[in-house]
């Protein structure tokens, strides 16, 4: 379903704060199937400062971690898994495309693939003006968050 969560309502939703929070709107969301975010990269990013100094590139890691937290609000936006936090237990098939720089917008779309109890699959894609940038399998596990 088409939404438009900024985020503020993101982060009623997963416990990711500034400067690792990668998602900035939400712009579908069926919870506990799937959710698309977008994340809008700027110069401003603490880790274009060291990676790579000249040449500027969102780190890989980042954008795994973008399509699971992307992933962590579809599942998280449902009644029963609020107060958890989804942490990776595995990735897989994740492949690289191409880089993603300052001033381009990831369009991060991930969907729940399979969740049993505590443990669950998702499969992610980024995007930047259709071109595939990334892709891939995580596997996640559920814990409750420490307050």
């Amino acid at each position: 379903m088409t939404v438009n969560m900024n985020v503020d309502e993101i982060m009623k939703i997963i416990p990711h704060r500034y400067p690792f929070l990668m998602v900035d709107r939400l712009v579908e969301l069926e919870p506990g199937v799937r959710a698309v975010g977008i994340k809008n990269l700027t110069i401003n990013e603490q880790f274009f400062i060291g990676h790579f100094p000249g040449n500027p590139v969102m780190p890989g890691v980042l954008m795994i971690e973008a399509m699971a937290q992307v992933g962590a609000c579809a599942l998280l936006s449902q009644p029963e898994y609020q107060g958890q936090i989804a942490m990776f237990a595995g990735v897989d098939r994740i492949r690289f495309k191409r880089s993603a720089i300052p001033g381009e917008t990831l369009l991060i779309a991930t969907e729940l693939t399979a969740i049993k109890g505590s443990i669950g699959k998702g499969k992610g894609k980024i995007t930047i003006d259709g071109e595939t940038v990334c892709s891939g399998e995580f596997m996640f596990a559920l814990v409750e968050a420490l307050e």
